[in-house]
């Protein structure tokens, strides 16, 4: 089974920065587009960031100029920098990824979640 594992939140200040990181498991042929989602309490999940095998990224509106996506294929590894944060960025926040099975099957595969909360 795909795990992608999670890592790198926590309790920050507004104002301040950090960095996620998800790790996917070795047992696959290909990770293909790979993106992050958060939910704040009450919302529904959205999808924040996302970029392609190739490095091509997109940003939600909300996150534009704030967050950064980036990713190491040697590593299969997905990264988010996230700058200049306000407690409206508080929620959980997931990675996602869809790959290639050494079967050649295609799996869409969710991290476990990693808190965010950002104090005023």
């Amino acid at each position: 089974q795909v795990q992608l594992v999670e890592s790198g939140g926590g309790l920050v200040q507004a104002g301040g920065s950090l960095s996620l990181s998800c790790a996917a498991s070795r047992n696959i042929f290909r990770v293909n587009d790979m993106g992050w989602y958060r939910q704040a309490p009450g919302k529904q999940r959205e999808l924040i960031a996302s970029i392609t095998r190739g490095g091509i990224t997109n940003y939600a509106d909300s996150v534009k100029g704030q967050f950064t996506i980036s990713r190491d294929n040697a590593k299969i590894t997905v990264y988010l920098q996230m700058n200049n944060l306000n407690p409206e960025d508080t929620a959980v926040y997931y990675c996602n990824a869809d790959v290639t099975l050494p079967t050649l099957n295609q799996y869409n595969a969710w991290g476990q979640g990693t808190q965010v909360t950002v104090s005023s």
